[in-house]
């Protein structure tokens, strides 16, 4: 028997007979932002464009010759052009993101903890392993939200010491990374190089060991789902998933901290946006953000949609700069733009104009790189070494958790109705 055959396929791959037994190739994996890819498309393009008065005598009493021709022509350069914004930007950085099909979610991951991570205890030897040389752990759960009952991939990093005896009565802070448009979990992995380094900071001891949360912020289909991280109205309840039913899940399955202050969220574009977002909404969970060119409020384009279906209170209260002018709690944000990007740079100044104290706000104007995953790759160690000053050291369990301000000093305000089913009002710390 062909085992090989026998394979499963994943989501999006391909199984031609005469190919499939010499390779099996996911959507996921095609890289299309890149200079190569560019230069081919750019390439064909010029040879179609060419070609077009090279065949218009030969076409010429055939008109469907001619409009052919043409037609490739022109697509052939727009989809040159297209890539070369792509590529600038890395906004799809897969055919996958592009197409939208599920991808292997294990990619990047060392082992698959299984539903709500209730194989974890198998991979600890695993984690114990290469713990040992010096390498922290990567793990592939999906988590089903008590709350919302929502279904997503979620990626788990583990630090070196996680399962080390000398640590196995402490608890760790915890950074919450939420990819970016059309972003998942395997590509902080597989295209940011996170956890590798997250090894060097940690190794280094520039950081303390720190649990990584990354879910996927979107679900399926993610071409045109952008959900921006917001409980949408009469729509998926994303703002109580990443929020309360994540927080919840791992003060249940992981040696976390429970404390606000030991809890941050970070990431890039609209993850930056997410990170914002969240921690001002829920500043009784969560003490630290950063925004890595992100914006403070949602857009309303062919991707997101009208996620407030006219509630312009829900938009209100989805509004960062609003929130922490009119409701300022005990957080400290870090937030950075591009030099030259305007919408980046404006972003800011409202966040500027917006805060007072006991918001602590720290933002940085970075040269010009664009808005792209090669300045992402630069500017995160900077980052990380900015948590480090944050988010503070593994505390032992029963211990008092140290602290700059206590739950019961941040004040609560009312958050409107959605009407999803699930969502989070208030400053409920049930979980």
């Amino acid at each position: 028997m062909d085992a090989e055959r026998d394979l499963p396929l994943w989501p999006g791959e391909t199984d031609f007979p005469s190919v499939a037994r010499l390779i099996r190739v996911h959507a996921s994996a095609i890289r299309i932002d890149t200079v190569p890819v560019v230069l081919t498309a750019t390439v064909i393009a010029v040879v179609f464009v060419v070609a077009v008065p090279w065949a218009w005598d030969r076409w010429r009493r055939r008109i469907p010759g001619r409009v052919g021709t043409t037609l490739l022509a022109v697509i052939a350069v727009v989809t040159a052009c297209g890539l070369a914004v792509n590529a600038s930007g890395s906004f799809y950085p897969t055919l996958g993101s592009l197409l939208g099909t599920s991808p292997n979610p294990e990619e990047g991951t060392v082992a698959d903890a299984g539903p709500d991570g209730r194989d974890l205890g198998q991979t600890l030897a695993t984690v114990g392993d290469r713990a040992a040389s010096g390498h922290g752990s990567l793990l592939h759960v999906t988590v089903t939200g008590h709350r919302t009952g929502l279904t997503r991939d979620v990626d788990v990093y583990l630090p070196v010491g996680y399962t080390a005896p000398e640590w196995a009565g402490f608890r760790f802070p915890v950074l919450e990374w939420i990819p970016h448009f059309p972003g998942e979990p395997r590509q902080v992995a597989t295209l940011y190089g996170l956890p590798d380094l997250l090894d060097r900071e940690i190794g280094s001891h520039q950081m303390p060991p720190t649990v990584v949360i990354v879910p996927d912020p979107n679900g399926e289909p993610r071409l045109t789902h952008d959900s921006e991280c917001v409980d949408a109205v009469h729509g998926a309840a994303d703002d109580t998933y990443l929020s309360a039913d994540l927080r919840g899940w791992a003060l249940s399955r992981l040696r976390v901290r429970s404390d606000r202050q030991g809890w941050a969220i970070a990431g890039w574009s609209s993850g930056g946006y997410c990170a914002l977002n969240l921690t001002a909404r829920h500043p009784q969970w969560f003490s630290v953000a950063v925004s890595m060119s992100g914006y403070d409020t949602t857009p309303h384009d062919v991707e997101t949609g009208d996620l407030f279906h006219g509630r312009d209170d829900i938009r209100h209260a989805n509004d960062v700069s609003a929130t922490l002018r009119e409701h300022p709690s005990p957080v400290r944000l870090l937030v950075s733009a591009d030099g030259a990007a305007a919408d980046e740079r404006a972003a800011l100044e409202r966040l500027r104009a917006a805060v007072a104290p006991p918001v602590e706000l720290t933002t940085w104007v970075l040269p010009p790189a664009g808005h792209n995953l090669n300045a992402v790759r630069a500017e995160l160690p900077a980052v990380l070494d900015w948590l480090d000053t944050q988010l503070g050291n593994p505390v032992k369990i029963g211990a008092s958790p140290p602290g700059r301000t206590t739950i019961g000093d941040i004040p609560p305000w009312p958050l409107p109705d959605t009407g999803t089913p699930g969502s989070l009002h208030g400053t409920d710390t049930s979980l």
